[in-house]
Protein backbone atom coordinates (compact mmCIF):
# COMPACT_ATOMS: atom_id res chain seq x y z
CA UNK A 1 0.00 0.00 0.00
CA UNK A 2 2.53 2.17 0.76
CA UNK A 3 4.81 1.82 -2.54
CA UNK A 4 1.11 3.07 -4.40
CA UNK A 5 0.71 6.41 -2.78
CA UNK A 6 4.68 6.94 -3.32
CA UNK A 7 5.25 5.99 -7.01
CA UNK A 8 6.71 8.48 -9.01
CA UNK A 9 6.03 9.04 -12.53
CA UNK A 10 8.77 10.22 -15.31
CA UNK A 11 7.12 13.22 -16.24
CA UNK A 12 8.23 13.16 -20.03
CA UNK A 13 6.66 9.96 -19.97
CA UNK A 14 3.35 11.28 -19.36
CA UNK A 15 2.18 13.74 -21.98
CA UNK A 16 1.55 16.51 -20.40
CA UNK A 17 3.95 18.58 -22.08
CA UNK A 18 2.06 18.22 -25.04
CA UNK A 19 1.00 21.39 -26.30
CA UNK A 20 2.32 22.99 -23.75
CA UNK A 21 2.92 26.99 -23.86
CA UNK A 22 5.77 28.01 -22.00
CA UNK A 23 6.09 31.35 -20.37
CA UNK A 24 9.34 32.25 -19.38
CA UNK A 25 12.79 31.57 -21.51
CA UNK A 26 16.23 32.94 -22.31
CA UNK A 27 16.16 31.58 -26.44
CA UNK A 28 16.26 35.22 -27.87
CA UNK A 29 20.08 35.13 -29.36
CA UNK A 30 22.54 37.62 -28.01
CA UNK A 31 20.64 39.77 -25.28
CA UNK A 32 21.73 37.92 -22.03
CA UNK A 33 23.21 35.17 -20.42
CA UNK A 34 20.63 32.81 -22.23
CA UNK A 35 21.13 31.33 -25.98
CA UNK A 36 24.40 33.15 -27.54
CA UNK A 37 23.59 32.84 -30.66
CA UNK A 38 21.09 32.14 -33.70
CA UNK A 39 22.57 28.79 -34.25
CA UNK A 40 21.82 27.71 -30.14
CA UNK A 41 18.55 29.48 -30.33
CA UNK A 42 17.55 27.00 -33.11
CA UNK A 43 18.84 24.11 -30.84
CA UNK A 44 16.98 24.88 -28.11
CA UNK A 45 13.65 25.38 -30.20
CA UNK A 46 13.98 22.05 -32.27
CA UNK A 47 14.30 20.22 -28.03
CA UNK A 48 11.18 22.15 -27.20
CA UNK A 49 9.27 20.81 -30.65
CA UNK A 50 10.31 17.50 -29.29
CA UNK A 51 8.81 17.92 -25.92
CA UNK A 52 5.61 18.90 -27.32
CA UNK A 53 5.66 22.34 -26.64
CA UNK A 54 3.48 24.81 -29.22
CA UNK A 55 4.63 28.36 -28.04
CA UNK A 56 7.43 29.85 -26.56
CA UNK A 57 7.30 33.51 -24.93
CA UNK A 58 10.72 34.63 -25.10
CA UNK A 59 11.27 36.48 -21.93
CA UNK A 60 15.03 37.92 -21.95
CA UNK A 61 16.54 39.72 -18.82
CA UNK A 62 15.75 43.57 -18.35
CA UNK A 63 18.08 45.00 -15.78
CA UNK A 64 21.18 46.71 -14.82
CA UNK A 65 22.92 44.49 -16.64
CA UNK A 66 21.00 43.75 -19.53
CA UNK A 67 19.13 46.83 -20.44
CA UNK A 68 17.43 45.64 -23.75
CA UNK A 69 15.46 47.85 -25.07
CA UNK A 70 12.34 47.39 -27.39
CA UNK A 71 13.75 47.97 -30.54
CA UNK A 72 16.83 45.55 -29.82
CA UNK A 73 14.97 43.07 -28.67
CA UNK A 74 12.17 43.52 -31.96
CA UNK A 75 14.95 43.18 -34.10
CA UNK A 76 16.76 40.24 -32.39
CA UNK A 77 12.85 38.53 -32.83
CA UNK A 78 12.61 39.04 -36.28
CA UNK A 79 16.14 38.02 -36.33
CA UNK A 80 14.97 34.66 -35.48
CA UNK A 81 11.77 34.22 -36.86
CA UNK A 82 13.94 34.36 -40.33
CA UNK A 83 15.89 31.09 -39.57
CA UNK A 84 13.47 29.69 -37.52
CA UNK A 85 11.09 27.27 -39.65
CA UNK A 86 9.38 25.47 -37.34
CA UNK A 87 6.14 25.02 -35.90
CA UNK A 88 6.47 27.29 -32.43
CA UNK A 89 4.50 29.85 -32.00
CA UNK A 90 7.06 32.55 -30.86
CA UNK A 91 5.85 35.45 -28.68
CA UNK A 92 7.81 38.30 -27.16
CA UNK A 93 8.04 40.12 -23.50
CA UNK A 94 10.74 40.35 -21.37
CA UNK A 95 11.39 39.18 -17.44
CA UNK A 96 12.13 42.28 -15.11
CA UNK A 97 14.31 42.99 -12.20
CA UNK A 98 12.78 44.73 -9.80
CA UNK A 99 15.71 47.25 -9.32
CA UNK A 100 15.78 50.98 -9.62
CA UNK A 101 15.08 51.40 -12.62
CA UNK A 102 12.35 49.16 -13.14
CA UNK A 103 9.66 51.95 -12.43
CA UNK A 104 10.67 54.30 -14.74
CA UNK A 105 9.40 51.87 -17.38
CA UNK A 106 5.82 52.18 -16.37
CA UNK A 107 3.54 51.83 -17.81
CA UNK A 108 4.52 51.59 -21.52
CA UNK A 109 8.29 50.71 -21.24
CA UNK A 110 7.45 47.09 -20.59
CA UNK A 111 6.59 44.03 -23.17
CA UNK A 112 3.96 42.34 -20.81
CA UNK A 113 2.76 39.04 -21.43
CA UNK A 114 -0.43 38.69 -23.32
CA UNK A 115 -2.45 42.16 -22.76
CA UNK A 116 -1.80 42.48 -18.84
CA UNK A 117 0.86 40.02 -16.91
CA UNK A 118 4.49 41.10 -16.33
CA UNK A 119 7.19 38.82 -15.62
CA UNK A 120 9.00 40.43 -12.53
CA UNK A 121 12.15 38.89 -10.49
CA UNK A 122 14.42 39.96 -7.25
CA UNK A 123 17.97 39.14 -6.52
CA UNK A 124 18.28 35.48 -5.54
CA UNK A 125 19.91 36.93 -1.95
CA UNK A 126 18.01 39.72 -1.06
CA UNK A 127 14.85 41.49 -1.32
CA UNK A 128 14.56 44.57 -3.53
CA UNK A 129 14.52 48.21 -1.80
CA UNK A 130 10.58 49.25 -1.41
CA UNK A 131 9.42 45.68 -2.96
CA UNK A 132 5.69 46.00 -1.84
CA UNK A 133 5.47 49.68 -3.82
CA UNK A 134 7.12 48.48 -6.76
CA UNK A 135 4.48 45.30 -6.83
CA UNK A 136 1.62 47.86 -5.89
CA UNK A 137 2.88 50.21 -8.72
CA UNK A 138 3.09 47.41 -11.33
CA UNK A 139 -0.43 46.51 -10.40
CA UNK A 140 -2.00 50.33 -10.30
CA UNK A 141 -0.38 50.83 -14.09
CA UNK A 142 -2.43 47.60 -14.94
CA UNK A 143 -0.34 44.76 -15.22
CA UNK A 144 -0.67 41.71 -13.06
CA UNK A 145 2.59 41.23 -11.84
CA UNK A 146 3.79 37.78 -11.77
CA UNK A 147 6.96 36.80 -9.23
CA UNK A 148 9.78 34.61 -11.80
CA UNK A 149 10.50 31.73 -9.74
CA UNK A 150 9.89 32.45 -6.28
CA UNK A 151 11.19 29.10 -4.47
CA UNK A 152 14.40 30.28 -5.52
CA UNK A 153 14.45 33.30 -3.27
CA UNK A 154 16.53 32.59 0.09
CA UNK A 155 15.55 35.44 1.89
CA UNK A 156 11.44 33.96 1.42
CA UNK A 157 10.00 31.97 4.21
CA UNK A 158 6.16 31.12 4.57
CA UNK A 159 4.91 34.23 5.88
CA UNK A 160 6.80 35.87 2.63
CA UNK A 161 4.91 33.97 0.04
CA UNK A 162 1.56 33.80 2.08
CA UNK A 163 1.59 37.68 2.11
CA UNK A 164 2.35 37.88 -1.72
CA UNK A 165 -0.62 35.75 -2.51
CA UNK A 166 -2.68 37.42 0.32
CA UNK A 167 -2.10 40.42 -1.84
CA UNK A 168 -3.14 38.55 -5.29
CA UNK A 169 0.50 38.72 -6.66
CA UNK A 170 0.79 35.53 -9.05
CA UNK A 171 3.55 32.82 -8.82
CA UNK A 172 5.54 30.89 -11.83
CA UNK A 173 7.08 27.58 -11.37
CA UNK A 174 10.70 26.80 -12.70
CA UNK A 175 9.80 23.46 -14.14
CA UNK A 176 13.33 21.90 -12.99
CA UNK A 177 13.31 23.52 -9.60
CA UNK A 178 11.58 20.12 -8.60
CA UNK A 179 14.15 18.33 -9.81
CA UNK A 180 16.70 19.97 -7.63
CA UNK A 181 18.20 21.37 -10.82
CA UNK A 182 18.84 25.00 -8.85
CA UNK A 183 19.83 23.01 -5.49
CA UNK A 184 17.78 21.26 -2.57
CA UNK A 185 16.07 24.44 -0.95
CA UNK A 186 14.58 25.46 -3.94
CA UNK A 187 13.31 22.06 -4.46
CA UNK A 188 12.04 21.70 -1.58
CA UNK A 189 10.26 25.15 -1.43
CA UNK A 190 8.96 24.48 -5.15
CA UNK A 191 7.32 21.09 -3.73
CA UNK A 192 5.60 23.37 -0.99
CA UNK A 193 4.20 25.49 -2.88
CA UNK A 194 3.00 23.32 -5.18
CA UNK A 195 1.27 21.11 -2.52
CA UNK A 196 -0.26 24.61 -1.18
CA UNK A 197 -1.56 25.35 -4.75
CA UNK A 198 0.39 28.59 -4.66
CA UNK A 199 1.41 28.38 -7.94
CA UNK A 200 -0.40 29.71 -11.15
CA UNK A 201 1.86 29.38 -13.60
CA UNK A 202 4.74 27.16 -15.02
CA UNK A 203 8.04 28.01 -17.49
CA UNK A 204 11.00 26.17 -18.56
CA UNK A 205 13.66 29.58 -17.83
CA UNK A 206 15.76 27.79 -20.20
CA UNK A 207 18.62 28.70 -20.79
CA UNK A 208 20.75 25.94 -22.56
CA UNK A 209 20.74 22.71 -22.41
CA UNK A 210 23.57 21.60 -20.80
CA UNK A 211 22.13 19.69 -17.51
CA UNK A 212 18.75 21.32 -18.65
CA UNK A 213 18.24 18.26 -20.96
CA UNK A 214 19.45 15.27 -18.77
CA UNK A 215 17.35 16.60 -15.75
CA UNK A 216 14.21 17.00 -16.88
CA UNK A 217 14.53 13.63 -19.05
CA UNK A 218 15.09 12.18 -15.49
CA UNK A 219 13.07 14.40 -13.19
CA UNK A 220 10.08 11.51 -11.51
CA UNK A 221 6.48 13.21 -9.85
CA UNK A 222 4.59 12.00 -7.58
CA UNK A 223 0.73 11.82 -9.22
CA UNK A 224 -0.25 14.48 -7.02
CA UNK A 225 2.31 16.73 -8.26
CA UNK A 226 2.05 15.85 -11.77
CA UNK A 227 -2.31 16.71 -11.23
CA UNK A 228 -1.03 20.02 -10.17
CA UNK A 229 1.59 20.73 -12.60
CA UNK A 230 -1.22 20.12 -15.13
CA UNK A 231 -3.70 22.80 -13.79
CA UNK A 232 -0.55 25.03 -13.96
CA UNK A 233 0.29 24.02 -17.63
CA UNK A 234 -3.55 24.82 -17.96
CA UNK A 235 -3.34 28.24 -16.27
CA UNK A 236 -0.86 29.53 -19.10
CA UNK A 237 -3.23 29.29 -22.03
CA UNK A 238 -5.18 32.41 -20.54
CA UNK A 239 -2.25 34.37 -21.10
Amino acid sequence: MFSFFTKKHRLLETGILQGMTDLHSHILPGVDDGSPDVETSLSLLAWLEELGVKKVWLTPHVMEEFRNEHPRLEAKLQELKQAYQGPLQLALSSEYMLDAGFESRLPDQVLPLGENHLLVETSYMYPPVGMDDLLLSTYRHGYQPILAHPERYMYMEEPDYRELKEKGYAFQLNLLSLSGYYGRRPQAVSEDLLKRGWYDFVGSDLHHLHRYRPMLEALKLKQEQLDALQQLIANNESI
